[in-house]
């Protein structure tokens, strides 16, 4: 009597049933490589994060912030492959400028277009810090110290920056577009050379004499550069009414001038203007690169920009195999969720175990080579810890049903948690 082996293929069936269903529901024309670029982009936030972010544990059990840049320097060269805000800002660029486009050929106005863009930023962003807010009563009452519950606003509400940001470029949209159609990627240079003045100003021979808000003036140019990079691009994927593709767009000569010549200057600011190494900021230190943005972010993003378009078609190739596909789907479909609640799994696996003691990786000060090693042991559990979460409240990027006095409590819960997460609370 024999008995039959299980066949390989069985044991995964569920599993390949929902790579081949995402394959079959993946239209032609979907562009793999542009969800392939934002898919790497938005996963490199959680990732820096959970390397750089560490804690330290003091004497009653509380968690205060810790930064590895502090003591690992050698960590900054890291920063410049997971700081991919700038393929972030050119993928959003790219795919606002078509689907500006489509509404357009409905015609539906301007202003509906944009609220809707905006909703789809905001609901998440409402949701993580009015939940948050709820939180924190509840954590205070069961005893977790005040300084941890701060720790955690603190880190929950920090990256939330980037969707106000996010908010303001795309709000630009349509001028990005006249612009673009005007000069092609020479668009962007204006940015560029703006950021270069205020570095000037600020950090040249006349420093001492210009006032520290001047910095803000970078904050729009600084981000705005890739975006405005990103319409130019989506520019030149739109075909004209003749069918043939626009000229004078972003496509490989732009790139490979983009490359190496944010390189050069990348290079140039490190080597003989001694700007910070690293593109994140290390507390105590007098220059931030990213808060605002210095020129180094446009030049690092002027490299990130030339490789993504350089790299593109491979990476659509790649994509073609389901297996590979599949996961960056899923990505995209909950992007701003992972965005809003990464720091979250962070906390979620942090905050339980302080009661524990000093845990190496986890609640040790981040100021060695070994806490590193077993920090990289924690990151799947955090990774879990977010695929968890995402289940959970990914249903908050979809468009609310809720009554007008449930979303103004909402607003209110999270206006409240960010007075806390500030200190002003």
């Amino acid at each position: 009597m024999t008995t039959a082996l299980p066949n390989p293929g069985e044991q995964h069936g569920p599993l390949r049933r929902a790579v081949a269903a995402v394959e079959r529901r993946t239209p032609a024309h979907r562009d793999r490589g542009i969800d392939g670029l934002r898919a790497l982009a938005l996963l490199a936030v959680p990732t820096g994060h959970w390397l750089a972010g560490g804690f330290t544990r003091d004497a009653d059990g509380a968690l205060h912030n810790a930064s590895a840049l502090s003591a690992l320097g050698f960590l900054a060269p890291v920063s410049w492959v997971l700081q991919l805000l700038g393929i972030f800002f050119l993928v959003g660029g790219y795919s606002s400028v078509l689907s500006y486009r489509r509404a357009s050929g409905r015609g539906e106005s301007t202003a509906r277009w944009l609220s809707g863009r905006l909703a789809r930023l905001g609901r998440p962003a409402l949701a993580v810090t009015a939940i948050w807010a709820l939180l924190i009563g509840v954590l205070s009452a069961v005893g977790v110290p005040e300084a941890t519950l701060r720790t955690g606003a603190t880190l929950v509400v920090q990256p939330l920056w980037f969707v106000g940001v996010y908010a303001g470029v795309t709000a630009l949209t349509p001028y990005c577009v006249r612009a673009a159609r005007r000069l092609g990627p020479w668009s962007a240079a204006p940015l560029f050379a703006a950021v270069a003045v205020v570095d000037f100003l600020r950090y040249g021979p006349y420093a001492a004499a210009v006032p520290s808000w001047l910095a803000l003036l970078n904050l729009l140019p600084g981000w705005l550069f890739a975006y405005q990079l990103g319409v130019c691009w989506g520019e030149g994927a739109t075909p004209t009414p003749s069918g043939q593709r626009q000229r004078g767009r972003l496509g490989r000569r732009a790139a490979w001038t983009l490359l190496t010549g944010g390189a050069a200057v990348f290079a140039v600011l490190l080597l003989v203007f001694h700007y910070p190494a690293s593109m994140v900021g290390v507390p105590g230190t007098a220059r931030t690169n990213s808060h605002p943005p210095s020129l180094l972010v446009p030049a690092l993003a002027a490299i990130q920009c030339g490789a993504a378009v350089l790299l593109r078609d491979r990476i659509a190739a790649l994509l073609r195999r389901p297996a590979l596909w599949a996961p960056v789907v899923v990505v995209n479909l909950c992007a701003m969720t992972v965005f809003c609640w990464h720091q979250t799994a962070m906390l979620a696996v942090a905050v339980p175990s302080s009661y524990f003691g000093p845990l190496p990786g986890l609640t040790t000060p981040p100021d060695s080579a070994a806490w590193l090693l077993t920090r990289l042991v924690w990151l799947p559990l955090f990774a879990l810890t977010l695929a968890a979460l995402t289940l959970v409240t990914r249903r908050f990027e979809a468009p609310w049903s809720a009554s007008r006095a449930l979303r103004a409590t909402t607003a209110a819960l999270s206006a409240s948690f960010a007075l806390f997460a500030l200190g002003m609370g």
